[in-house]
């Protein structure tokens, strides 16, 4: 080491170093607790410094995430998220930018720039908040909530047919798409952590409940008593196995699932739906995203999807550097003085 270096030791960070000062205020029992405390606890093994983490939201309960990390954060407007981050990521793609979005938020007046932002394909990670009910406004129906839905909004249940996010994503062309729960705090660190490590889109959709509008939306899935019967975790390489006594299966006849028994003398583990991750046709995932519509198959969480192709942000950053290297710099009287500018007389 020269005698004019310096050696520096930097602390590992730790989940309390993402904790901002401000008050928590969220409605008590809220499970948008439980995903801040999942982010907070992956976030020091990301390996990136806190100035280089950004986090963006819309309008929400979930929007306030910004103010509770203690990184950079952007409160935006009603589904603008995915836009601004967009404009941040391609401007400086040495940070990690991060969305935290509802369902009311990003599937409603954001679903354009959501789409877009899929199908471009930028280095971003969008987190979904679905409790399938607008909370900030006070139980009206959500892009999410299912058909039939009672609300202030719907008082003689909802005609309409709800969003499936992770079948949008994956229609928009999301390289990453997968899906957790506000209640299985393991398994959604380590979607956390698979998203981070993705280069491109990253998409996460996680139920999560509002105890205040919407209690127990999600009950099927996280009582302990049948969630084991009703949720399938995807493994990549792995048979769809699921069930208190992993005694049932999933296996796809053409293109339609069914549920087999294992033990009933006539199917056995190798006739099951080895789950592929990577697989280049979408056309799997999109099976598995419509098994969370259906009444007699289980929900999958897990990662759905994931390839890899270049980034809007890098293709950007190539084209500028290759231009440049062609033509120079420039100046700011080159710009305002080109071919595309004309005099009125």
């Amino acid at each position: 080491m020269a005698n004019n270096e310096v050696k520096i030791d930097v602390a590992k960070l730790t989940a309390k170093d993402f904790q901002s000062d401000q008050d928590v205020r969220w409605c008590p029992g809220c499970g948008d607790y439980s995903i801040l405390a999942q982010v907070q606890r992956v976030f020091p093994d990301m390996g990136k410094k806190k100035e280089d983490i950004v986090w963006i939201s819309g309008i929400g309960c979930s929007s306030r995430f910004p103010y509770y990390m203690d990184t950079y954060g952007f409160h935006g407007i009603h589904g603008r998220a995915p836009a601004i981050a967009t404009g941040l990521k391609v401007a400086h793609p040495n940070l990690s930018v991060w969305v935290a979005t509802g369902d009311g938020d990003l599937m409603s007046i954001g679903g354009n720039h959501f789409i877009h932002a899929c199908r471009k394909n930028i280095d971003l990670k969008i987190i979904l908040f679905n409790n399938r009910i607008y909370g900030l406004t006070k139980g009206q129906y959500s892009p999410t909530s299912e058909k039939g839905k009672v609300t202030k909004s719907t008082p003689f249940g909802s005609v309409d047919y709800p969003f499936n996010p992770p079948s949008l994503a994956l229609g928009a062309e999301a390289t990453f798409v997968a899906r957790s729960i506000d209640r299985e705090p393991k398994h959604m660190q380590e979607m956390i952590k698979r998203a981070a490590e993705h280069k491109g889109i990253a998409f996460l959709e996680v139920f999560q409940n509002c105890n205040i509008f919407n209690d127990g939306a999600y009950a099927p899935l996280t009582d302990k008593d049948v969630k084991l019967d009703n949720v399938i975790v995807l493994e990549h390489g792995q048979p769809m196995v699921f069930g208190k006594e992993k005694n049932k299966g999933i296996k796809l006849d053409g293109f339609s699932p069914v549920v087999v028994d294992l033990n009933d003398g006539k199917h056995s583990i190798n006739d099951l739906w080895v789950h592929d991750e990577k697989d280049e046709n979408p056309i799997r995932a999109f099976i598995l995203a419509h098994l969370t519509d259906s009444t007699d198959l289980p929900t999958p969480i897990g990662v759905f999807r994931q390839v890899i192709k270049e980034t809007y942000d890098d293709g950007v950053e190539n084209q500028i550097k290759a231009v440049t290297q062609k033509k120079g710099k420039g100046t700011l009287h080159q710009l305002l003085y080109n071919a595309n500018t004309w005099e009125v007389e």
